[in-house]
């Protein structure tokens, strides 16, 4: 069961990777858009973290239940947004901008708000 853990942990971190790195590639662009690789991202991201809470609630540990909550609504409406806006041929920097926050934001809730082990 760790085994799944990891793998899924990992295939969660990669679609962040991807969702932030496909946002990040446009910063110097006059134009926004939605591309395949970020729809990619955000969708493995999300999918993975949905499995991931069911292995980690099939498991002996506790589940931070607030957290899972919180994240599960940003990377819903992450997802939403994304989705929504993929065949536009361009969206406006506030909507990329806000994307880019919450993507962020959902790493720094992963990480900051851990529990911590001595």
């Amino acid at each position: 069961m760790d085994t799944l853990r990891l793998i899924l942990l990992i295939l969660h971190i990669l679609g962040f990777a991807a969702l932030i790195g496909g946002l990040l590639a446009q910063a110097g662009d006059e134009t926004k858009r939605v591309t395949g690789v970020m729809r990619d991202g955000v969708g493995t991201a999300f999918l993975a973290g949905l499995a991931l809470v069911g292995v980690l609630e099939a498991g002996d540990g506790d589940v931070n239940h607030a957290k899972i909550g919180v994240k599960f609504a940003i990377g819903l409406v992450l997802l939403v947004l994304v989705m929504a806006n993929m065949r536009k041929a361009s969206i406006p920097k506030g909507l990329w901008a806000g994307l880019l926050v919450l993507a962020v934001a959902e790493v720094c809730i992963a990480v900051v708000w851990s529990p911590v082990h001595s």
